[in-house]
C-alpha cells in the first residue's frame, strides 16, 4: 500500500481557484481500479493550506496513473504554488483503530 500525504500552500486568495482547476483529477484518479483514495482538500483552519491524501495499492498502479494525462488535460493556468510538504509513504501494515 502507498500513501501519498502533506500539504500544498496557495496563496489563500487563490486557494479556492486552484481546487477548481485540479477538481477533474480526483475523479479520474478515483475510477481507476489500484485507486483506494484521492483528495485535494481545503484545510479548515489556514487558508493558505491545500491538504493532500492518496492511497494506492502499490507504484505500479500510482505511476500508470501520474503518465496517463497529457498536456491537453490540465489547466492552462494553475495558482502558483508557494511551498510543498507532500510525501510517499510505504505501509507494511493495516489495522483497525
Amino acid at each position: 500500500m502507498i500513501i501519498i500525504a502533506g500539504h500544498l500552500r496557495i496563496a489563500a486568495s487563490e486557494r479556492e481557484e486552484y481546487l477548481t482547476a485540479v477538481s477533474g483529477v480526483a475523479v479520474l484518479a478515483r475510477r481507476l481500479p489500484g485507486c483506494h483514495d484521492f483528495v485535494q482538500s481545503a484545510d479548515p483552519i489556514d487558508s493558505e493550506r491545500i491538504n493532500i491524501f492518496e492511497r494506492w495499492d502499490n507504484d505500479e498502479v500510482l505511476m500508470a496513473f501520474r503518465s496517463s494525462g497529457s498536456d491537453n488535460d490540465e489547466p492552462a493556468t494553475l495558482p502558483a504554488v508557494l511551498s510543498a510538504d507532500v510525501a510517499k509513504y510505504r505501509i507494511s501494515a493495516v489495522e483497525s483503530p
